[in-house]
């Protein structure tokens, strides 16, 4: 039986990606050695490192002044290494508070420094992005979740924003500049998912296990003008000027990670880039909202205007009958489909990978569900 994926991560790849991949597991461009055998320090592997930084670069229109890594270590260890190299001892970071990421984030940055609650969800389960965020005064820099994949939240667009009681900028300007500090996000739930202007952010991390590549290779980005004004003492690895010194390859990369993420960003250019990328997710998450938003069964649980098209969260209005829905699922060949804890019920993670075709048999399934409940 066919199945459709979909977990929030490691997530599904696509198809052609993988079979790419396991090309190159047997053996890499008629070199006679496995991709996971290559030397790191090899042109072979070399040319692969620098692909996956340049599509970076491509994908997202980065100017010469970005630098762009790939690391390990997840965003988990993103949420010290930010502070570690934007923060000065005793100095002062905002951070909105939209999730359990984001949470985990602020947590870490609070052992390097001050940490400024600029808006908070959390009182209401984190269902909505909020729109009225502070920033404090002399702010190292402003640290947001662009997609919060336990609630299925999503910043959608920033215009929505007020700060310290103004709007951020006249519509149609960048909107998130006129915050007058550096932004940091953390998009590794929605990174390379539609167009949008990555240079809003002077640096960006994301994890590449949902949209880009297997676990165990993060992306980050960064302009690098935001370095070297902590007057902190980084621990070489930690320090981002050390692997852009080295290009990326400080110590072993794991080779086989980013092999398979610069397969997907291939993948992404072929398919016609972040235009092209953005329409799909945008019809794949329409069709499943609107199933869920004509239901007399199923209900929501994110607030309307902050809705994800990277992870859909719902519930059945009636709990009990949880057990038969993802019964029904499996049959269908539909995995990973049970939401998180903290939120229960559902969560259809429906990232570039997944087909329309996946999101389809999902809302037969629920249709199906409510005709015999």
């Amino acid at each position: 039986m066919k199945k459709y994926n979909f977990n929030a991560g490691p997530a599904i790849l696509p198809a052609e990606v993988l079979e790419e991949a396991a090309e190159g597991v047997r053996e890499l461009n008629g070199s006679g050695l496995s991709v996971l055998e290559i030397s790191h320090r090899s042109a072979a592997f070399e040319a692969i490192m620098e692909e996956a930084r340049a599509l970076v670069r491509e994908l997202y229109t980065l100017p010469d002044d970005y630098e762009v890594l790939f690391l390990q270590g997840g965003a988990s260890l993103q949420f010290l290494m930010v502070p570690m190299n934007l923060l000065p001892e005793g100095g002062t970071a905002s951070y909105m508070d939209t999730g359990g990421w984001a949470a985990k984030a602020i947590k870490e940055a609070k052992s390097l420094g001050n940490v400024h609650i600029s808006a908070s969800s959390k009182e209401q389960n984190y269902n909505h992005i909020p729109k009225n965020i502070t920033i404090a005064e002399g702010s190292a820099y402003f640290h947001v979740t662009t997609n919060n994949t336990l609630y299925g939240t999503e910043i959608n667009e920033l215009s929505r924003f007020s700060v310290n009681g103004n709007p951020l900028t006249p519509k149609g300007e960048n909107q998130i500049k006129g915050l007058g500090v550096p932004v940091v996000a953390d998009m590794s739930s929605n990174i390379f998912s539609g167009p949008v202007d990555a240079t809003q952010f002077d640096l960006i991390y994301a994890g590449a296990q949902k949209n880009v590549g297997p676990a165990g290779a993060t992306i980050v980005a960064f302009r690098s003008s935001i370095l070297g004004k902590t007057n902190r003492s980084i621990p070489t690895m930690l320090d981002y000027q050390v692997h852009i010194d080295n290009d990326s390859m400080f110590n072993t990369p794991s080779c086989f990670a980013v092999y398979v993420c610069m397969l997907t960003l291939r993948w992404l250019k072929r398919m016609g880039g972040m235009e092209a990328i953005g329409k799909h997710n945008d019809e794949k998450a329409r069709l499943l909202y609107d199933t869920i938003d004509n239901s007399d069964m199923f209900v929501g649980t994110a607030a309307r205007e902050d809705r994800s098209r990277m992870n859909v969260t719902f519930l059945l209005k009636d709990n009990s009958r949880d057990k038969d829905f993802l019964a029904m699922c499996n049959e269908a060949g539909i995995v990973g489909i049970k939401g998180h804890r903290s939120v229960g019920g559902f969560r259809a993670s429906i990232y570039n990978a997944m087909p329309l075709e996946g999101v389809k048999v999902l809302t037969e399934v629920m249709a199906e569900f409510t005709v015999h409940a």
